[in-house]
């Protein structure tokens, strides 16, 4: 190699599943913080190693660990599985076990053995200050100063760690760099602005999507995105009911419908004069179309009322001569929450849609911009009224995606397992004569032509269960990833609404983007208080969504934004949409909310959108990282703020510190006029202050009976104890 040459050294012990007593007595200990500055986690670390590899001009990857040889085979392949990029082990564990300082030792002439052998090359030093890293480190620095490119170390304590004062006296001392966060998102741009490098100005769909390894799942057989899509964003029940209407209308012999969903209610009306759900469904299984469908088995009629109207729709749909199974295929305490409708013409490919987002085809969800609810809503909360207002968003996507999203059924209904195996389940089933068992699919027609400019990308959750999902064995969390990846791009405005907005696991990647960005804004809009009237739920809710948003706030202070919503006559609206859009280029809309239910426990589904159509509005390009403004993420903000800001034009908008001013201008002319008694005209805003999460302070009763409850039931975590512990997906 020439004297320029760069490599990187990783030590991993500090992010395997297994290791020291004491590093997983600090991994428990860490799983149960309540604390809004933890920002601690191993998430993003892969992503570390291989962007630095890359950026140095496909660096040699060691990766050194004190276990012994004869576990460098499983220790390659845990690598591999955490999505780490391919290297060479370097195994130190040889003869009696010793203590830290003699791992240290054997590490270090491990590392100086590799720089023997590659007297060229400068090494980029990684670990964290856990264990025998900072001592290894520092052993080398001092030895030979001038080949050490940079130390970077995810940070575990503080400067005031005996370990951490050694390490940056004696890179002070040698002249080396030293940088740390407490996880890779921050660390990465750190590293990168050490080593003279910046953020990749590529601006390609890769440096937004998950490719097919970065998704952890290669049982699956979906592509890891297709092109050539068109998208649409119906905002509001109305919008989609009626769309979804005119689809099922002209679908007839030939033709397959295929839905999944959390729950369906068969008399729902798609538009003012009918028709019904369960009628639509049922009229095109009568004209010849194969109509599929899944919905959850709810646990039991005492948790919800949704196993009673999914079943009635099964029925109505069964005697038409369609089929809808009930599948509760899911972990305890879980659910199915993907939402989505697939229509295939035959002959006519060019018209195959699907309809993905967080919309079902129940009751309530039938409402439009104006936000006075639908008639057919059932209140639960007293604070929403008797019909309460509904804001949702679900896309209509025309092309090749179309494919994606029936392999996406496909892989459900084939699942060879039992629906349900619960007595309480099996024996109300054979009782009400509901089909257990899926009939043949006929073969999949090709994927539809290319109809528009963008990219999409399927990301689902599904939990590790068993028996095992055929499509996901071990489960998958993509939607995780693919935020984090996403997230991990984000410089100067992240916009967000979501139903609920709770847990730290979801917290952490977001406030590492504020914290790794000072430029970066964060517009959250989300309900007034949960939709339940039962107080234990609303406590807990109320908590997790408090903890979220505190560790947003202590890392983006004010440029945090958290709003609810409410109508022109002052009645708040349930924000029930699960979308973020990234500076304008990266948008997903779906069924998963932004909490650690959604992302690792219940199955969920959504599509990640990425336009190749630019908007050439200044500033034309937000992020200022060559990616430029997409048209159809600019669009779907602007879109969202201008029937909350109640405004016609996007100008004041366009710009992302603009923006976020126009929003906290708004906010709190709607909060003043609210204190001074509604007193004179309303301001044109509907978003008002959101006060939950201002104060991370909770009650001591919180702490010690509502949060383990919230953690066990309310927003269970479904990832194996190793990620967990880890906090990786």
């Amino acid at each position: 190699m020439d004297d320029g040459a760069r490599a990187v050294v990783f030590d991993v012990d500090g992010v395997l599943r297994w290791g020291s007593l004491r590093r997983l007595v600090g991994r428990l200990r860490a799983l149960g913080t309540s604390s809004p500055r933890d920002r601690r986690s191993m998430l993003a670390m892969p992503r570390v190693v291989r962007a630095l590899s890359v950026d140095l001009g496909e660096a040699p990857v060691h990766y050194v660990t004190g276990f012994p040889a004869l576990l460098a085979r499983p220790i390659t392949d845990l690598l591999r599985r955490d999505g780490y990029p391919s290297g060479t082990v370097l195994t130190t564990g040889r003869g009696p076990a010793l203590g830290p300082a003699g791992r240290a030792a054997r590490k270090l002439r491990a590392v100086e053995s590799i720089a023997d052998r590659m007297p060229g090359v400068r090494w980029v030093l990684l670990g964290d200050d856990g264990g025998t890293g900072p001592q290894v480190f520092a052993g080398f620095a001092q030895r030979r100063p001038d080949r050490v490119a940079l130390i970077a170390l995810r940070r575990v304590f503080d400067d005031d760690h005996p370990a951490t004062r050694r390490l940056l006296r004696a890179a002070a001392a040698a002249e080396v760099p030293v940088v740390g966060a407490p996880n890779g998102e921050e660390l990465l741009p750190l590293a990168r602005a050490a080593l003279g490098i910046g953020q990749p100005r590529r601006g390609s769909v890769g440096d937004w999507f998950l490719s097919g390894p970065e998704r952890r799942n290669s049982a699956t057989r979906l592509q890891p995105w297709t092109e050539g899509n068109s998208v649409r964003a119906l905002v509001h029940g109305r919008s989609y009911y009626a769309a979804l209407a005119r689809s099922l209308a002209v679908a007839g012999g030939g033709d397959s419908v295929q839905f999944v969903g959390w729950r369906a209610d068969a008399d729902q009306l798609l538009d003012d004069g009918g028709p019904t759900v369960g009628e639509a469904l049922s009229a095109a299984a009568r004209r010849g179309a194969a109509v599929r469908g899944l919905l959850w088995h709810a646990h039991s009629g005492l948790v919800g009322l949704h196993l009673g109207a999914n079943r009635v729709l099964a029925r109505a749909v069964g005697a038409a001569g369609g089929e809808v199974l009930l599948d509760q295929r899911v972990l305890a305490f879980g659910c199915h929450h993907q939402k989505m409708v697939v229509v295939r013409y035959r002959g006519r490919r060019g018209d195959d849609v699907a309809y993905i987002g967080g919309i079902d085809l129940d009751h309530g969800s039938r409402d439009d911009a104006d936000h006075r609810g639908d008639r057919q809503s059932v209140g639960a909360d007293p604070v929403y009224g008797p019909n309460p207002a509904y804001h949702d968003v679900q896309l209509m996507l025309h092309g090749p995606v179309v494919g994606e999203a029936e392999e996406t059924f496909r892989e459900r209904w084939t699942n060879p397992a039992a629906l349900s195996r619960l007595p309480w389940q099996v024996v109300p089933d054979w009782f009400h004569r509901t089909d257990r068992t899926a009939s043949p699919l006929a073969p999949a027609a090709p994927a539809p032509p290319p109809d528009g400019t963008c990219a999409v990308q399927l990301l689902r959750t599904y939990p590790r269960r068993r028996p095992r999902y055929p499509y996901a064995p071990r489960g998958e969390r993509s939607i995780a990833l693919a935020y984090t990846k996403a997230l991990g791009r984000a410089e100067r405005l992240i916009y967000v609404e979501d139903q609920y907005l709770w847990s730290f696991d979801v917290a952490r990647i977001f406030a590492a983007a504020l914290q790794r960005s000072s430029r970066l804004h964060l517009i959250a809009v989300v309900p007034r208080r949960p939709d339940n009237e039962n107080p234990f739920y609303t406590d807990a809710a109320l908590l997790g969504h408090a903890e979220a948003l505190a560790m947003v706030r202590e890392a983006g202070g004010d440029r945090v934004q958290v709003l609810d919503v409410e109508n022109v006559e002052g009645r708040p609206v349930y924000v029930h949409s699960k979308l973020c859009v990234v500076d304008d280029v990266w948008a997903a809309v779906g069924s998963d909310n932004f909490n650690t239910r959604s992302w690792t426990h219940d199955s969920e589904l959504t599509a990640a959108v990425v336009d190749a159509e630019r908007d050439d509005r200044a500033p034309t390009d937000p992020g200022g990282l060559g990616d430029g403004a997409r048209r159809f993420a600019r669009g779907l903000r602007l879109t969202l703020l201008r029937e909350h800001l109640g405004v016609d034009e996007d100008d004041a908008l366009l710009d992302a510190a603009r923006a976020a001013d126009a929003v906290r201008r708004s906010a709190a002319e709607v909060d003043l006029w609210h204190a001074g008694g509604c007193r004179g005209p309303r301001p044109a805003g509907r978003l008002r202050s959101h006060s939950v999460g201002a104060d991370a302070g909770l009650p001591a009763h919180h702490r010690w009976f509502t949060a383990p409850v919230y953690r066990s039931l309310l927003d269970p975590d479904g990832r194996p104890l190793d990620m967990r512990l880890r906090r990786t997906y």
